[in-house]
């Protein structure tokens, strides 16, 4: 009689973590991954496993920029209307967004230092790591403002430094994913609805 073999723990968690996925339930995706990356301890994530952890948390984080977008443009739809007290309760659903944002990006940014990167043996895994590290912290230079605001925009810079070391992955996909996030971060600030609440 053939024996069924048990799941491990492990997998059970990226079992659920593709299943929260499924279910479009990105919050709980993020909770199974970090589950995942606590029983690897010393191990590096596989492919597959990264790329689940990659998808959740950007999943979780867009729809808050997504948030954030909108109500920053109604803010200024407002602002210029001169509607003060809707303007002040805008402000204060926005600063809540900008809270889950700084938390979330927080999260993923603590996780990649102490764990992820440090794990990581193959040169493409670094780079992936890199990646994501930079993106976050360009994520967060979107809605900070001031030094806060300074203090993410060189954060990606340092990253970007960091993967412009030798590396052989960087005539691939990976390093070319780089470059373009480079060129897109002063874009996307210059662009960004952030620009009128630096001055408050």
């Amino acid at each position: 009689m053939a024996t069924t073999k048990t799941p491990s723990t492990r997998e059970e968690h990226v079992y659920m973590a593709k299943l929260a996925e499924q279910a479009e339930r990105y919050d709980e995706m993020v909770e199974f991954m970090e589950k995942v990356s606590a029983c690897a301890e010393n191990e590096e994530l596989s492919v597959e496993e990264r790329n689940l952890l990659s998808v959740a948390y950007k999943n979780v984080i867009g729809a808050r920029r997504a948030s954030w977008r909108i109500i920053s443009s109604i803010e200024q739809k407002e602002e210029s209307r001169g509607n003060e007290e809707y303007v002040a309760k805008i402000r204060d659903y926005r600063a809540k967004i900008e809270s889950e944002l700084s938390s979330i990006s927080d999260g993923i940014l603590k996780l990649l230092d102490k764990r992820l990167i440090p794990a990581a043996s193959a040169a493409e895994s670094k780079v992936f790591y890199l990646k994501m590290k930079g993106d976050y912290h360009r994520y967060l230079a979107e809605f900070k403002a001031g030094a806060e605001r300074k203090e993410a925009s060189e954060r990606h810079c340092h990253r970007r430094v960091a993967a412009n070391s030798p590396d052989p992955t960087r005539t691939g996909t990976q390093f070319f994913c780089f470059l373009l996030r480079d060129s897109i971060l002063p874009i996307v600030l210059a662009t960004s609805p952030n620009r009128h609440l630096m001055k408050q």
